[in-house]
């Protein structure tokens, strides 16, 4: 269940190809995609191969595929692979405070405390919380509501490693985050993003599964659009 990120990279060709529409793998329905401000385009699926409550989403920028990931009912990080840092996490087993969805539907506020496992990068320390500030927005028909978040990632070592806050939304039906502004700090810099949903697109409408981003585009890459790959937002 962990590792099932793996099925979707084994779909090899789905993802190296750049058509105008994007190819899921074999087993694989797609039930929103969503166009956003910061010229990305993510699609949101489930698997028959998954347990129930798992779902999927890929992401693309001007460039192709940026992020795969994985997420179970209660919106935790299953696995995750930023694809232009080849870097692959995983979350660690008996979570200090395990992000909860449930929780935070029922209280306004969650609070969590978890670890990541990587090849690569080796052990990451996630600690933060998100609340819901009362606030319900509508975007594209889609009725959310708005949450406040921060969050700060740490080494093997404990150094922080960043940090961020902002605001995000979450949608009950969906039961998943979708991402909204951010300002993140490392230890070189800060910086601002807006990653606001601007277009749902559901299945038969014009756009399902598009491979290309539409708001936001033609700016250079900078720093925080490396930075988010690497920090992964909620999913």
């Amino acid at each position: 269940m962990r590792i099932a990120i793996a099925l979707i990279l084994a779909a090899g060709p789905a993802f190296a190809q750049a058509p105008t529409t994007f190819s899921l793998p074999a087993g694989c329905t797609a039930y929103v995609t969503v166009q956003n401000q910061s010229c990305e385009v993510e699609h949101h699926f489930t698997c028959t191969s998954d347990a129930a409550g798992m779902k999927r989403r890929v992401s693309l920028d001007e460039r192709g595929l940026t992020y795969v990931g994985q997420i179970d009912d209660e919106a935790q990080w299953i696995a995750s692979f930023h694809v232009m840092a080849g870097i692959n996490e995983t979350l660690a087993p008996d979570p200090v405070d395990p992000a909860s969805m449930t929780e935070l539907l029922a209280t306004n506020l969650d609070t969590w405390d978890f670890r990541t496992l990587s090849a690569e990068v080796g052990e990451t320390r996630y600690v933060g919380q998100d609340s819901l500030t009362g606030r319900q927005v509508t975007i594209d028909g889609v009725t959310l509501e708005e949450t406040a978040y921060e969050i700060t990632a740490f080494d093997a070592s404990g150094a922080e490693i960043w940090s961020s806050r902002g605001n995000e939304y979450v949608s009950r039906d969906w039961r998943m985050f979708l991402s909204g502004t951010s300002t993140i700090t490392t230890p070189a810099e800060t910086f601002s993003r807006d990653s606001t949903p601007v277009e749902f697109i559901f299945p038969g409408d014009p756009g399902f599964l598009s491979a290309r981003p539409k708001h936001g585009c033609g700016l250079a890459i900078s720093s925080a659009d490396i930075l988010k790959e690497n920090a992964n937002d909620h999913l």
